[in-house]
């Protein structure tokens, strides 16, 4: 009888644990929502290692587990973080137009040769100036950054100056990389990345503007034959890595403090070395295709540099509506990078 109740008060203490949200095992394991191929450097170089820093930095408390299969679109991913269908996400800020109104500060031209120096910049100036705003609201944010310096790339159009680019139909993005192309006179092509080898070996569109690891990526090193860098950059795309906010409420605080160390800036740096290292690569594969790769020379840098000016006005514009100083938030951002490159 005694044995009895003892399993009783076992099942019973069992029962309360579960039921007040606690859990039963001090083991965590985070489900990471992925809508990427494991093989691409985000997947592969990004959050596997992150996943791996986190299980060290916890003692083996808590581990990282990424999902084979897509649970929503990529532009779906931080509400579905947000909602609890998955502990931890990814995704860009520009797939959901007009939600994220500061992210454009780190979209612009000419800031940064190394998605290193910028990430890790960014991030500073997230956490410094811009969490004011709370634009990832409902989430524990994890980091932020950016990938490599967008280039110009086409099937058949040598690009030497911006008046090559007039009438160009490029496959383009959203935010402030669609405002650049506006500006230098081209047409743009809305496409997702998946199509992209499609519309340009069908003609529909002459060209595409990509950082350089994305090219092999996709395969349009098969079909591009000429890419013009920038310098610091054409443009630029902002991601984000977020956390379900009960999924980090219900973390002890060893955990959290844990986890913090391998995120934030050590993670901003961690995927801008990602992507460099993976637009080194891209750049040596097209090297070996054959693509006739150049920079932009002195002359059509000046005429860039003159139709580009302003462009971060929207960018100034929304911060200003936030209560947060713009143009200090930007003057920071270029110090921040200075100190890195």
């Amino acid at each position: 009888m005694r044995k009895f109740f003892g399993v009783l008060a076992t099942a019973a203490m069992i029962g309360a644990t579960i039921g007040s949200g606690v859990p039963a095992s001090a083991e965590t394991t985070l489900r990471v929502s992925n809508w990427l191929p494991p093989s691409h450097p985000i997947v592969r170089d990004i959050l596997t290692p992150w996943g791996e820093q986190v299980k060290a930095a916890t003692d083996g408390r808590v581990t990282v587990e990424i999902m084979t299969s897509p649970i929503g679109k990529p532009p779906a991913q931080f509400d579905l973080i947000r909602s609890g269908a998955a502990d931890v996400g990814y995704g860009v800020h520009g797939y959901t137009p007009g939600r994220f109104k500061l992210t454009p500060i780190v979209e612009g031209p000419f800031l940064s040769d190394s998605a290193e120096a910028l990430s890790v910049g960014y991030w500073r100036v997230q956490e410094a100036m811009l969490d004011a705003a709370d634009e990832h609201n409902g989430v524990k944010l994890l980091t932020v950054f950016t990938h490599g310096p967008g280039m110009i790339y086409t099937t058949d159009t040598p690009v030497a100056s911006v008046d090559d680019l007039s009438g160009l139909k490029m496959r383009i993005g959203g935010g402030v990389v669609a405002k650049i192309a506006d500006r230098l006179g081209m047409v743009g092509v809305q496409a997702p990345s998946p199509q992209v080898y499609e519309i340009l070996a069908n003609g529909v569109a002459d060209g595409i503007l990509f950082p350089a690891e994305s090219v092999p990526f996709f395969r349009i090193d098969e079909v591009v034959r000429n890419g013009v860098s920038v310098p610091g950059g054409l443009y630029n795309t902002s991601f984000f890595v977020v956390m379900n906010r009960r999924t980090w409420d219900g973390l002890s605080e060893e955990d959290k403090a844990a986890i913090d160390s391998v995120s934030g800036e050590a993670m901003a740096r961690l995927a801008g070395q990602a992507w460099d290292a993976a637009d080194a690569a891209g750049t040596e594969v097209m090297e070996e295709k054959g693509v006739a790769l150049s920079q932009a020379d002195a002359a059509m840098t000046a005429e860039l540099e003159e139709k580009l000016a302003g462009i971060e006005q929207g960018f100034l514009d929304a911060a200003a509506k936030s209560d947060i100083d713009g143009a200090a938030a930007l003057e920071m951002l270029k110090a921040e990078i200075a100190k890195e490159q």
